[in-house]
């Protein structure tokens, strides 16, 4: 099944966001357009809604997570220049500025680093764009059960 999911607000977020954890993706995967306030991932998402069901393989997808409405992108954490570094995603999250719709979105990165959108809005596109792939390894972290 192919996901398509488009986020407007803090609980959208959090579906995307459990939707992208333990995506990879190349430094030079990630695009930005000032011009037209967009900023873009292509990334491999493991398929996590396979694996609820546990007799169904684990998949890759390859996806294109877009924000719109980007004023600024910041990163820290990770070399922007060397465009072959393999990143892993943990988690999208947004905080809020004063009482308007603007905030930051953050894209939190495992080793620590993170890259910060400062956004007018929520509006997040989340879509596969090809075919699924097996994978032999399902993502784990410290700690978790």
């Amino acid at each position: 099944m192919t996901l398509k999911l488009l986020a407007l607000d803090d609980a959208d977020l959090e579906v995307v966001s459990a939707h992208m954890q333990d995506a990879v993706f190349k430094t030079g995967d990630l695009q930005y357009w000032p011009s037209r306030k967009q900023f873009a991932v292509a990334a491999n998402r493991f398929v996590w809604e396979n694996t609820a069901a546990g007799d169904q393989p684990l998949e890759r997808r390859r996806a294109a997570l877009v924000f719109k409405q980007v004023k600024s992108v910041r990163s820290v954490g990770f070399d922007r220049t060397a465009s072959d570094n393999v990143l892993s995603l943990l988690a999208v999250t947004f905080e809020k500025e004063g009482e308007g719709p603007d905030g930051a979105v953050e894209l939190v990165l495992s080793g620590g680093g993170s890259i910060l959108l400062d956004v007018d809005c929520i509006e997040v596109q989340l879509a596969d764009t090809g075919g699924a792939w097996e994978t032999k390894l399902k993502p784990r972290h410290p700690g978790a059960a």
